[in-house]
């Protein structure tokens, strides 16, 4: 049954807008034709409230806190699966038969090892070089090693796939390892994905590393819940890089990029700090709540864009996390601050009425410190979890005829037509002018004009 829905303009002026309806029974008006009927566009700051492709890899219903890859919960898939599977499930569209998942295994297997020239690349980077910084300019110079052909082959794409899959865990390690002055660990055909990467961290010519299958166990939950999230901020940056037929390496580093950011991939970075810092404090987290609930400093860890009750990522977190720091010699105090945060935060209507509830980040740095995983390596860890998610939107986007260039509309609010004036007659502005000095360009506000050049040292509040 097809629906439409009536928009009546001020001016007297109606168009019909077409409703497409999802599998889940998501609804939503298909604005395709609305400004070539109405001349108008629509205004969405942030695409909050826009559908940017329909896609089949990710449901989410955020009010019933609600995550499925392909129609699998997240809470099965993270307790019975291994991450190989759901990267599977995430790029073909169902979980693999034994013989499909040994083969992707072992092409995963195959194409874990980067090539050889590139350690050269690690050389002159800095030591102290964020991971980050190596993993997003090492995904990106792949194509130099391995270039794509410019119409790919279904053998081709499951290379390709294979490549970036396994090649962003090795990159990680390496990063990690030249971040702390020890020689690499390559990768063993002994090991599955998940102990392979740990051994390639941790292991090292004079101390081997023993697994603990707790620890793989929440390292692999974590790459899980992570794989995927519908259209968030670096799937988005991932589809729009794509839509242009950019390199499949460069696509993959533009959504690497996205993800560093502190709103994005580094929150369970700001959650850590947030309890050391109550940590530190010796407060019990009950005063932080105060300062939070007065504006005085933020409740990091809790909330969502999307959902609007419990995140269900962060269940699962939260099960591993008493899992592990239960075991003998595992405790943290600052897994004992949190949850005096989670419970006070759960009985105050403050936070309740806001639907600020815990959401993944809140249990995830604790799981990642708790296995040995530097701070600085925690964004490092969302990104190999998110690479199947970000190649199933590529390939998905490959595969769909109908793809074109994202190219999004804006409201243009600057001035109006002007015309030009010659340099020696213009007016200061109030806003400010660039001025340049000897080492660089400062912007200096209007107030600083008629005083002299304040040379180099630009203004305190520049």
């Amino acid at each position: 049954m097809s629906y439409s829905a009536n928009l009546r303009l001020d001016v007297g002026q109606e168009t019909e807008l077409p409703v497409f309806i999802g599998s889940e029974g998501e609804r939503a008006l298909d604005i395709d034709k609305l400004r070539a009927g109405t001349g108008l566009v629509t205004l969405d700051e942030s695409f909050g409230n826009t559908a940017s492709c329909r896609s089949a890899i990710t449901y989410l219903h955020g009010e019933k806190g609600i995550l499925r890859y392909r129609g699998y919960p997240i809470e099965e898939l993270a307790e019975k699966s291994r991450f190989v599977e759901v990267a599977y499930l995430l790029m073909y569209g169902d979980l693999p038969t034994s013989g499909q998942l040994e083969d992707f295994s072992s092409i995963l297997n195959s194409s874990s090892l980067i090539h050889e020239d590139m350690r050269h690349f690690f050389l002159a980077f800095p030591n102290n070089a964020h991971p980050m910084s190596l993993l997003t300019t090492m995904v990106a110079s792949l194509s130099a090693f391995y270039p794509v052909p410019e119409n790919p082959s279904d053998e081709d794409e499951a290379q390709i796939i294979a490549n970036l899959v396994s090649q962003v865990r090795t990159i990680a390690a390496f990063s990690y390892k030249k971040f702390i002055g020890e020689p690499v660990v390559y990768p063993s055909y002994k090991l599955r994905f998940v102990e392979n990467f740990l051994n390639m961290m941790f292991s090292s010519p004079v101390s081997n590393y023993q697994q603990d299958q707790d620890i793989v166990k929440a390292i692999e939950a974590f790459l899980i819940v992570h794989a995927d999230h519908e259209q968030n901020c670096s799937t988005s940056a991932v589809r729009i890089a794509g839509s242009s037929l950019a390199n499949v390496y460069a696509v993959i580093s533009a959504g690497i990029s996205a993800l560093w950011g502190r709103r994005h991939g580094g929150a369970n970075q700001e959650v850590i700090a947030m309890l050391k810092t109550i940590q530190h404090s010796g407060d019990d987290g009950r005063l932080f709540l105060e300062a939070a609930k007065s504006k005085k400093t933020r409740l990091m860890g809790f909330g969502h864009r999307i959902y609007k009750t419990f995140d269900p990522r962060a269940l699962i977190m939260k099960k591993l996390c008493h899992r592990i720091l239960g075991k003998p010699g595992m405790s943290d105090p600052m897994f004992d601050i949190a949850m005096r945060l989670e419970e006070a935060a759960l009985s105050d209507d403050y936070f309740l009425s806001r639907n600020l509830y815990p959401n993944v980040d809140f249990y995830s740095g604790l799981i990642l410190k708790a296995a040995g995983i530097p701070f600085d390596m925690f964004t490092v860890l969302f990104a190999i979890g998110r690479t199947p998610g970000w190649l199933a939107h590529w390939r998905e986007m490959r595969h769909d005829a109908g793809n074109r260039i994202a190219r999004p509309r804006q409201i243009y609010i600057g001035p109006g037509l002007r015309s030009y004036i010659p340099v020696g007659t213009r007016e200061k502005h109030s806003v400010g002018v660039m001025r340049r000095t000897s080492t660089k360009i400062s912007r200096i506000p209007e107030k600083y004009l008629d005083h002299p050049d304040p040379g180099d040292e630009a203004p305190e509040s520049v």
